[in-house]
């Protein structure tokens, strides 16, 4: 499976290849100081994002580099890479996702309801994330931008953020809402809200879903975003 852009036509008239490398150009920039690692293999700190970043494929070191800053027998994704895997690294599994970005049809807005979360709000955070499996999120994610929330009867039952952030986008996400509250708009409500100050700030939203979640994606291509990129995900382990 590779990772295929779409063709031109189809993609908004702006500087978007940092985009091809979105976790790198997010830690050799904006987010430089979580990174760990050096100028070819980077990562952010365990309790803050799983994400590895690799600056090219290309470079013969990589893969020493890679097993190096993660270390022995673990775990690594292995975003946009499309050969095989070096003798000792073990294949773990493979999904294949999508890129949207937004278009001039996005309208966002801010949201009356919407609260701005933070550590104080970091165990519900983690709670409503483990109920509704969005994707990866970890205890000191919300450090990474900003996250907000919708709170009925007290408790968090609807979230989204921002997580990579190369420069001049960022990317929305952890898009949770809890089964008997969907359907009524929160998701695209919170979603809209985060682009709108995504796009104070002078940046441009983006964001990333499993290509199977069509439902998702249709939703976010009724709110103003449009499939920029089919990328492939594989998770390895490292020679013990």
């Amino acid at each position: 499976m590779t990772s295929t852009p779409l063709a031109p036509t189809d993609v908004p008239d702006r500087d978007d290849a940092v985009l091809d490398n979105a976790a790198w150009h997010s830690l050799a920039g904006p987010h430089a100081h979580f990174a760990v690692g050096d100028d070819l293999v980077r990562r952010y700190p365990a309790d803050i994002a799983p994400f590895v970043a690799v600056r090219t494929w290309d470079d013969p070191g990589v893969w020493d580099a890679l097993r190096e800053l993660v270390g022995p027998g673990a775990e690594v994704g292995l975003s946009g890479y499309e050969g095989e895997l070096p003798a000792g690294w073990e294949l773990l599994g493979e999904v294949e996702g999508v890129q949207l970005v937004e278009t001039d049809a996005l309208r966002p807005r801010p949201d009356d309801e919407a609260i701005e979360l933070d550590a104080d709000d970091a165990a519900e955070m983690m709670a409503i994330v483990e109920r509704n499996q969005p994707g990866p999120f970890r205890p000191r994610t919300h450090e990474l931008g900003r996250y907000i929330g919708i709170r009925r009867g007290g408790r968090l039952v609807a979230m989204a953020g921002e997580r990579l952030h190369p420069t001049g986008w960022t990317e929305i996400s952890a898009v949770a809402v809890d089964e008997d509250h969907r359907r009524q708009g929160l998701a695209s409500r919170l979603v809209l809200d985060v682009a709108f100050h995504i796009q104070q700030r002078g940046d441009r939203a983006m964001l990333h879903a499993a290509a199977s979640n069509l439902g998702a994606i249709a939703a976010y291509e009724r709110l103003g975003f449009t499939l920029r990129r089919i990328n492939r995900f594989a998770a390895a382990r490292t020679p013990a």
